[in-house]
């Protein structure tokens, strides 16, 4: 996959509504030919879905409704400003691919299509925790299409040389098998900087934390909470056996880069972060496993940060009815599990993930799909991600000695700032 689902960038120039004008006006509705002559506009993005699912899901719609399909590949850059821009337009793209942080801001404006009855009528087995960001407001805005989430990439040669036979498979048998490569070993057991934030994210979402909370009528800083103090010790707990620097983030350096000069036991990541390692060193190609973030209980995985993609239909679309066949088709078993085979990505329901066997990145991500989440589901979130991340000041002050009390304290004011923009 080319892109970097991690990322939740701020969503831009949302700072106007975008009127709901649209709705089927007649060129979406069905006749005896079915939608004969018309053509879908849907907007995916780059690296997102490959030609062989475009060629196929295409033929079978074409088939079923006498109707084209025009896939428009997009680039992540800039991409926020020009779905804006297109959504208050006379004609916007009928279905098109949104990042699952950025569902709820595009949500507000109006700009998205209710899709209600698609949720009764083919989302009965999504995995809850995947469709949490197509609702804003109790309303489904958009439907869940595919995730990804971290796992544990670890030197295969380096645990064997520390005399680790199997994978741990909680959180503890995980520390004790990474204090075994410090002591066994000259490698570093683990990498992990002071704000990957991240992979804190997935330790407040399995500590069942918040890391905002509702006061009157708008949202402040939880980072006080109880549930958030828990996930950052345990953060703290696995950080020093890190020499990683307790200021800098997993791509200041690359993670995969240290990881790849063959002296670190293991790092916390995403998949395609294998790729930076291999280049930088195409002999550890061999050497380079992975597994589920162990949580505090067998059988319970770490909790994750899960990125994805929802799809979505425009309210100015004047072909809505047509754009839901499309979804039907594109989310339904045959071409859901395709895109996860050839993606190696996660489906959007958990009966699917036989699709991912024989991938070993999948394979370790998928268990903890279930249990992860995101950041918070909420348009004002946006600005706290902006340098610099008031959450990555919180982790080094932590880090640094301060309790999770006092760093909370010393990011509050920042925190609410932020929170309080005018979206």
């Amino acid at each position: 996959m080319k892109r970097k689902l991690i990322s939740a960038i701020g969503v831009a120039g949302m700072m106007f509504s975008i009127a709901a004008c649209g709705g089927d006006d007649g060129e979406g509705k069905a006749g005896a030919d079915g939608y004969k002559g018309q053509t879908l506009t849907v907007w995916v993005m780059d690296g997102s879905s490959p030609d062989q699912w475009q060629k196929d899901l295409a033929a079978e719609f074409e088939k079923k409704t006498q109707a084209k399909v025009k896939f428009e590949v997009q680039q992540w850059n800039g991409i926020q400003q020009k779905l804006t821009t297109a959504l208050s337009e006379e004609n916007p793209p009928d279905v098109f691919e949104i990042g699952n942080t950025h569902t709820p801001a595009y949500a507000k404006t109006g700009g998205l299509a209710d899709l209600a009855d698609l949720k009764s009528e083919i989302g009965a087995e999504w995995t809850e925790s995947l469709n949490e960001s197509s609702i804003y407001e109790g309303k489904q805005y958009a439907v869940p299409w595919y995730f990804a989430n971290r796992v544990v990439l670890y030197n295969k040669k380096i645990w064997a040389d520390a005399g680790i036979k199997d994978t741990p498979k909680t959180r503890d048998e995980f520390y004790a098998d990474l204090k075994t490569i410090g002591e066994k070993t000259d490698a570093e057991p683990i990498y992990l900087p002071g704000q990957n934030w991240y992979h804190f994210v997935g330790l407040v979402i399995g500590e069942g934390g918040e890391l905002v909370k509702k006061q009157g009528d708008k949202y402040v800083s939880n980072l006080d909470d109880p549930k958030v103090a828990a996930a950052m010790e345990t953060y703290k707990k696995f950080q020093a056996l890190s020499e990683a620097p307790k200021d800098k983030d997993e791509a200041t350096p690359q993670q995969g880069e240290v990881f790849g000069k063959g002296k670190v036991g293991a790092f916390i990541g995403m998949g395609w972060e294998a790729g930076i390692a291999v280049k930088a060193n195409p002999k550890i190609e061999k050497e380079i496993g992975y597994f589920t973030i162990p949580g505090a209980t067998a059988g319970k995985p770490e909790g994750v940060f899960v990125g994805g993609s929802n799809l979505a239909v425009a309210a100015g679309s004047k072909k809505q009815e047509l754009a839901k066949e499309f979804l039907k088709l594109a989310l339904s078993d045959k071409f859901e599990g395709q895109l996860a085979k050839l993606n190696g990505v996660i489906p959007n329901k958990e009966s699917l993930q036989g699709n991912l066997k024989g991938n070993a990145v999948a394979e370790a991500a998928a268990p903890a799909a279930a249990g992860g989440g995101t950041t918070p589901l909420i348009p004002e979130w946006a600005a706290v991600e902006n340098a610099p991340n008031p959450i990555k000041t919180y982790m080094t002050a932590v880090l640094n000695g301060k309790s999770p009390a006092q760093a909370a304290r010393q990011v509050e004011d920042e925190f609410n700032k932020r929170l309080a923009q005018q979206q």
